[in-house]
């Protein structure tokens, strides 16, 4: 896979992508749906949702996919749904769908695989990545309508 590069790799950081109000609201939201997630934690978690959110916008047949912790942050930004649809249409050019995946729909290489692509993709796109919040990957992806095993309709 070719990336290219819309800012020096991994530079900026992701939270700068989201108003601080919203990012308080999506922050709250992190903590209530998961109270072992301190406000800190989730900080780091919505602003590495944003930069995924992001990068995929921006390959949209790249099947990319967020790991456990930051699928939290994603799941609390499309439970805002006016916030999420202007940010998508901001940073992507087009609306980002949470496409559920199940264990036979998984990319080839695996998990892992995934996980790095995504990485790789987020870093292409200008984005710090938060290591930490990157270990494992969710059951889900961006990736709707035009990856190979993407639903021909809906």
């Amino acid at each position: 896979m070719t990336i290219a590069l819309e800012r020096p790799v991994g530079t900026t950081d992701p939270a700068t992508l989201l108003a601080p109000e919203l990012m308080n609201r999506l922050v709250r939201r992190v903590t209530a749906d998961h109270p072992e997630i301190n406000a800190e934690t989730a900080r780091r978690i919505v602003g590495q949702a944003a930069a995924f959110i992001a990068a995929s916008g921006k390959l949209p047949g790249q099947a990319l996919t967020p790991s456990e912790l930051v699928d939290h942050g994603w799941h609390a930004f499309i439970l805002h749904t006016t916030d999420y649809a202007a940010f998508c249409q901001r940073v992507a050019d087009r609306f980002v769908h949470h496409v559920p995946t199940n264990e036979d729909e998984q990319a080839p290489g695996g998990a892992s695989a995934a996980r790095e692509q995504t990485v790789r993709a987020i870093q292409a796109a200008g984005y710090m990545v938060d290591a930490e919040l990157w270990r494992s990957t969710a059951d889900c992806n961006q990736c709707h309508a035009g990856c190979h095993d993407s639903p021909k309709s809906g």
